[in-house]
């Protein structure tokens, strides 16, 4: 389909100059929570739409500035990064370039619009519980969450995450690969010599996504190992009380002022303020826990795979209802908690092609070996070689 800025929505604001820096390499796009020299950092939100500009580039912006990256805009976003859907009343909401009914996701939701409708060759979101690799699936993109504390966060909002990473949205699998080169400086691509160790998760999905995943990996993999993950949900709910008090401590003071926030976002400030001391804690013993037992499990693998999202993303009007965005991030928020890098694969499944995808999750710091997991697999496996992916 042919697309306009103005018709997706992707960008919350476009920049026709290049920073003072070259023009000549790749086209990016920045989410609105990243720091743009001179410009506004409103994080999606009209409570902050009026704030000061900011004062110097985030060093992720200095990062792909100096990789000769021309930056064409910031992108749109859902409120203040807490969000599935990237449904936004203040700023508006990303169009699914592909899947038009259905929601974008979130919280990353115009960079991967952008990247989906070709407006950029890559684009840079943050994913703090799923929010590039969730979006990246709902508009039929790849996706990537390196590892904790691999790209540095300096001038990304909120200043202070024990799980949010910035990370990439690209088309192709080499192109995000090239995107991660472009965002962290230490980034060596590499080449496997060998077919990867790859272990299948035992999760619980939609049987719509389930067995088209099934059915595609057994093509490539016909005898990968399958394990468990037994404290799975626990760690996404574990996920869920570390970014309710992370969020309450950055943004709380925008409830004290009656600030303008959406709805949505009130009423899960107001809801992550009540997370006591002892949740907190638990949350943290059950860091350790799941941490733990992804590292046993990378012992022994190269790479653990799981389904992306367990369901198909929701319509627009069917994500009006909380309980159907709920179990979005599922399989993606865990590894938010144990700091493993993780890579999303688009597919599409059943007779109206819909989005679906696969997730795979790398050792710590071995975040090009995932990359060249990820670019083995697409090259491999025929769900990705289909033509309108």
């Amino acid at each position: 389909m042919t697309v306009t800025r103005q018709d997706i929505g992707a960008l919350a604001h476009t920049l026709d100059m290049d920073l003072g820096r070259s023009k000549a390499g790749l086209s990016v796009v920045i989410k609105d929570c990243i720091d743009i020299k001179d410009m506004v950092t409103a994080c999606g939100s009209a409570a902050l739409k009026d704030a000061a500009p900011a004062t110097q580039n985030a060093v992720v912006v200095e990062s792909v500035l100096s990789k000769n990256c021309k930056i064409i805009g910031k992108a749109n976003m859902h409120e203040l990064a807490y969000g599935v859907t990237g449904v936004n009343a203040a700023f508006g909401t990303p169009l699914n370039p592909r899947w038009p009914d259905r929601i974008p996701g979130g919280s990353s939701s115009g960079s991967a619009v952008a990247v989906a409708a070709e407006i950029c060759d890559f684009a840079v979101g943050t994913d703090t519980g799923g929010s590039v690799r969730q979006p990246a699936i709902c508009c039929g993109v790849y996706g990537i969450k390196p590892s904790f504390g691999r790209v540095s966060r300096k001038g990304c909002h909120p200043k202070d995450s024990s799980l949010d990473c910035v990370g990439v949205f690209a088309r192709t699998a080499q192109m995000l690969t090239q995107g991660m080169a472009a965002i962290d400086p230490t980034f060596t691509p590499t080449v496997l010599t060998t077919q990867p160790r790859l272990a299948r998760i035992k999760c619980d999905t939609d049987q719509s996504v389930g067995d088209p995943l099934i059915f595609a990996l057994m093509e490539i993999l016909p005898d990968a190992c399958s394990l468990e993950l037994p404290y799975m949900e626990a760690a996404f709910d574990a996920g869920m009380t570390v970014i309710g008090v992370e969020a309450a401590a950055a943004y709380g003071p925008l409830v004290d002022a009656n600030a303008p926030l959406g709805a949505d976002i009130l009423q899960r400030l107001i809801k992550a303020r009540n997370i006591t001391p002892e949740q907190l804690s638990a949350a943290e013993d059950m860091r350790d826990i799941f941490t733990q037992e992804v590292d046993a499990a990378l012992s022994t693998y190269d790479a653990l795979i799981t389904p992306a999202l367990p369901m198909i993303p929701p319509t627009l009007e069917a994500a009006k209802d909380p309980a159907a965005v709920l179990p979005l991030t599922k399989f993606l928020r865990p590894f938010n908690l144990s700091g493993h890098p993780a890579i999303v694969l688009p597919i599409t499944v059943g007779p109206d092609h819909l989005p679906a995808g696969i997730q795979i999750i790398g050792r710590k710091g071995e975040d090009a070996q995932l990359c060249a997991v990820a670019e083995w697999m697409a090259s491999t496996l025929p769900a990705f070689q289909q033509e309108d992916i």
